[in-house]
């Protein structure tokens, strides 16, 4: 039930003046958002690769209100991609990004966020990896998609993500699995109505593992974006059912989650992809974590009112 509370707090100015001011903010967001550089990420990246896990980079930051600060979007990226390149990490460590912040919602913004991500995706090329783009809330995702499309046409290893509680997914999935995309699926986390959406946990994740079928059974690379035991047990029955080998999927999961479970998948010869947000813009990021699960939210809790 705090889910919606805690997503409107998101888009809230005087929530992020209050919680950043917060005495144990700091810590938490630690736990989720390993930096604000890419000079402090860049041991991370370092570490979890040399453990067998594998990295897709988000530079977070999402209220781009000028077309300015979607090209500093654009070049932060680039800026990782250049610090990346001596690494010679190839796939293992990607990138993600949300076209919201190259300027989506700006005036022209189908046209302006697509003249910036594609600077992006050159980029990644060039140093043997690739980029998925996130998926937003339900009226984004039309420009999403036509965006996506419009890259794979010379970048065919470009990803997407897909939402599990929206209506719509079921025949995105389809689509998407029929012309081998790479697809990332996930729950939702963002607050959507009930006429786009499930608004029930188990509705969401009846359709999780429907469209995750689809994605198995079709010609591209599914990836699943899930912590929950459950699917992740479901996700691999189904995969062996597809015939697919371990290389075929992929797990991802996000940074300081569940990171013992990340370690056993690996060592059992699964991919396993960390999602890990860096930079000074977490806000919209972490508030997005404490909403999906509870757990978070009272840790997160226990932290504002004492200092161990």
């Amino acid at each position: 039930m705090l889910g919606p509370v805690i997503l409107a707090a998101s888009r809230s100015d005087r929530m992020r003046r209050l919680i950043s001011a917060a005495p144990g903010t700091r810590q938490v967001v630690d736990r989720f958002i390993p930096g604000e550089t890419v000079d402090e990420v860049l041991p991370i990246i370092q570490e979890l690769t040399d453990r067998g896990l594998e990295l897709t980079m988000d530079v977070v930051g999402e209220d781009i209100t000028t077309p300015e600060q979607a090209v500093a979007a654009r070049d932060a990226y680039l800026e990782l991609i250049d610090r990346l390149k001596p690494l010679d990490l190839g796939t293992r460590a990607e990138m993600s990004v949300k076209l919201s912040m190259f300027g989506q919602a700006l005036p022209g913004g189908h046209e302006l966020a697509l003249a910036n991500v594609r600077p992006v995706v050159e980029a990644a090329a060039e140093i043997g990896t690739t980029v998925t783009l996130d998926a937003e809330d339900h009226t984004t995702l039309d420009s999403m998609f036509a965006i996506h499309e419009d890259l794979r046409e010379e970048f065919p290893q470009t990803g997407c993500v897909i939402q599990a509680y929206l209506f719509r997914t079921e025949a995105d999935a389809r689509r998407l699995a029929a012309n081998g995309s790479r697809v990332r699926l996930v729950k939702g986390a963002y607050k959507e109505p009930a006429s786009v959406a499930h608004q029930d946990k188990h509705e969401t994740d009846r359709a999780y593992v429907r469209v995750l079928r689809t994605l198995m059974q079709g010609e591209g690379y599914p990836m699943i974006g899930s912590h929950d035991p459950r699917l992740i047990s479901i996700a691999q029955e189904l995969a062996h059912r597809a015939g697919r080998k371990p290389d075929e999927y992929e797990f991802q999961m996000l940074y300081g989650i569940r990171t013992d479970e990340q370690l056993r998948l690996a060592a059992e010869g699964h991919r396993v992809r960390v999602y890990t947000a860096y930079g000074t813009d977490w806000y919209g990021y972490f508030m997005r974590r404490l909403a999906e699960k509870p757990a978070n939210l009272r840790f997160f809790a226990r932290s504002i009112v004492t200092k161990d």
